[in-house]
């Protein structure tokens, strides 16, 4: 990790304690690290509820305007529109919580461990919403008597997004994981010294 490298280096240069020269680089990382958890939160954010409100808007359209109406094309609209509307409702409440931290490093480390956890939260949940968005898909494809093949092809690629969904959400874990290391090792030099 890069702390761990960064106290190496250190230690094998002088023999003086780590925090004497290493606070200001320090806070300038976890600000960095900051900036970069609020960047991927808030692209997320933005892009599932803009996908949501799109895609859940063109499939009432479309479902709306088509002969004969499909059920299950309704009920997908409507929960992708739903699913806009709480991640709309999560961003403010997160952009509300932004400024109880205070400016200090210490603060500033913790508003980054709460974006990334966020961050974690909300990765998981949408990788849970293709279970849903998943099954509606098939089942309207299913009462619109469509060929069994389409059915297989669309399976597919939902078990396949599912999977890569996963793989997104391991790598915010990790970065959580990160800042939440640092936490304590900076709370364990803290009660040291």
């Amino acid at each position: 990790m890069e702390f761990d490298e960064l106290q190496k280096i250190w230690d094998s240069q002088t023999k003086e304690p780590l925090w004497v020269i290493n606070e200001h680089g320090l806070h300038k990382r976890i600000l960095a690290k900051k900036s970069q958890a609020h960047h991927i939160t808030n692209f997320s954010e933005l892009l599932t509820i803009w996908v949501n409100l799109g895609a859940g808007s063109f499939v009432l359209g479309v479902n709306f305007f088509k002969r004969p109406e499909n059920l299950f094309m309704y009920v997908m609209a409507g929960w992708m529109l739903v699913t806009a509307l709480f991640v709309v409702v999560s961003r403010i409440r997160r952009l509300k919580s932004e400024t109880t931290f205070d400016r200090s490093m210490l603060g500033e480390l913790n508003e980054a461990i709460a974006m990334a956890t966020y961050q974690v939260r909300l990765s998981r949940l949408l990788r849970w919403n293709i279970v849903p968005i998943g099954a509606l898909s098939l089942l309207s494809v299913w009462e619109g008597g469509k060929s069994g093949w389409l059915l297989v092809v669309l399976l597919i690629f939902f078990v396949l997004v599912y999977f890569a969904s996963g793989w997104e959400h391991r790598i915010y874990a990790v970065k959580k994981r990160e800042l939440d290391v640092l936490l304590k090792k900076l709370q364990t030099e803290e009660t040291v010294s």
